[in-house]
């Protein structure tokens, strides 16, 4: 009972994080999501094939591979280029359209990290494709602030963060309800329960970083998060960072040397199992399956790839500068696909540019900030179509706890400023999914980011 006395901010953090997520989510939870991707995928594992039999009826992102006959009599697997009239095949090969003779079937795939798809297992194995994909999401985004909790209390035992556990309750709820983890935990859905699981991992993972205590499970969090969301997979600088500082750096290279090497053991052997998952599917490893999808960015894709510097701009832009458009007329309140700036929905990072104190994580949290976000900028899609910057959550606990270790007072400013972030997320999360003409979702508003 002592033992369990200990954990008592815990289990009640879990159970305020169910109750709120669960009460927001509400009839929700009864039925599947409208993109139950990783239930057809877990469905899809249990009947012992990586493809899908078919992509889920109404939902989006479809990764599709075709299969052709050439001329030369080859059957080839790859997908037909919208920007030029040739056919390009998984091998890298481009072959003319007139040299296609016959199309002869198609194949989809889940193209997002496959993690969460184990979540859904013991659903699935009882009712196939029909299993539930928003309550496992509700969860485990109840899950995360205990999870963060633990890691800011963490901070506090080695001495990194001066907070108490009062203060801490106070940025763990900040962050369950003053981000946009508010409404991405309770929709279900591929692409926000992909994040509710990253970001549990990252807790997971800062809490085993902090000291480099446990670098084999702080590799295991790095290597379940990166098949979760690939950018995660630059959340490394943390874990060697602190290995250098807490072994003796130069004074002791073969400690740190001995310290990493434990860390990226169980990262190796999960990307080796990625790679050869990717490579069974789409026959080469370090396609996850993106170059497939079929949505309307495609001729972008084709022409300027997946990760570009001419997408920067735009996705700078969605990150900072947008805001909801306002009317005098019903709905009033107009939110572009993009979503509104990362300030709006958490305006309490603004105590991010002036910290009390830099303890010994400061420039450490803020390398590995910089590190994951920098795929999400250069990334072809924005987060369309969202609330708020959904892509931030990547890298969200490592500022939550640049928040801990700063020593600002949480004195009424925070106060306010996170009562009008639970009261904006709350909208959020209460509209998103439900009220789409609160959403502008039209072409003029995907191809400009900032109204006029």
């Amino acid at each position: 009972m002592r033992r369990l006395a200990a954990y008592r901010p815990h289990i009640l953090l879990f159970v305020l994080g169910l109750v709120v997520y669960g009460a927001v989510a509400g009839p929700r939870l009864a039925e599947q999501s409208a993109n139950p991707h990783f239930v057809y995928q877990a469905d899809a594992w249990l009947s012992g094939q990586l493809s899908l039999d078919e992509h889920p009826p109404g939902a989006d992102d479809p990764a599709v591979v075709e299969r052709v006959l050439l001329e030369d009599g080859r059957k080839v697997r790859g997908r037909s280029l919208r920007t030029s009239d040739a056919f390009l095949t998984t091998g890298g090969e481009t072959v003319p359209a007139d040299k296609v003779r016959e199309e002869l079937d198609e194949t989809y795939y889940v193209s997002f990290p496959p993690l969460p798809a184990v979540l859904m297992i013991p659903q699935v194995a009882v009712r196939g494709t029909s299993a539930n994909d928003v309550v496992p999401s509700v969860l485990v985004a109840a899950l995360i602030l205990p999870l963060a909790f633990a890691a800011l209390r963490r901070l506090a035992a080695e001495g990194i963060s001066k907070r108490t556990p009062r203060e801490d309750a106070f940025v763990t709820v900040a962050l369950g309800f003053g981000t946009v983890l508010f409404f991405t935990a309770a929709q279900g859905s591929v692409w926000f329960t992909a994040h509710v699981v990253g970001v549990a991992l990252a807790f997971a993972y800062l809490y085993c970083s902090v000291g480099a205590r446990y670098p084999i499970l702080a590799g295991l969090c790095l290597g379940f998060a990166a098949v979760t969301r690939t950018p995660m997979a630059f959340m490394f600088p943390l874990f060697l960072f602190e290995a250098w500082r807490v072994c003796g750096g130069r004074d002791d290279l073969r400690a740190v040397a001995k310290t990493c090497l434990a860390f990226a053991a169980p990262i190796a052997v999960i990307a080796v199992v990625a790679m050869a998952h990717n490579a069974a599917r789409f026959d080469a490893l370090t396609e996850f399956g993106h170059s497939y999808l079929r949505v309307r960015q495609q001729a972008q894709i084709e022409e300027q790839g997946l990760f570009d510097w001419s997408y920067l701009s735009r996705n700078l832009a969605a990150l900072t500068a947008l805001l909801p458009a306002l009317s005098t007329e019903s709905p009033y309140v107009t939110i572009s696909g993009h979503g509104v700036a990362l300030w709006m929905t958490t305006p309490l990072f603004v105590f991010l540019l002036w910290p009390k104190a830099r303890g010994a994580l400061h420039m450490s949290l803020w390398v590995t900030v910089v590190c994951v976000a920098l795929p999400s900028l250069l990334y072809q899609n924005s987060g369309w179509v969202q609330f708020g910057q959904r892509f931030s959550l990547d890298y969200t606990p490592f500022l939550f706890a640049l928040l801990a270790i700063g020593q600002r007072p949480f004195r009424w400013p925070a106060k306010t400023l996170v009562a009008a972030a639970i009261a904006i997320n709350l909208y959020g999360a209460i509209t998103f999914g439900r009220v789409w003409e609160v959403y502008d979702t039209s072409p003029e508003a995907y191809e400009c980011v900032i109204p006029h």
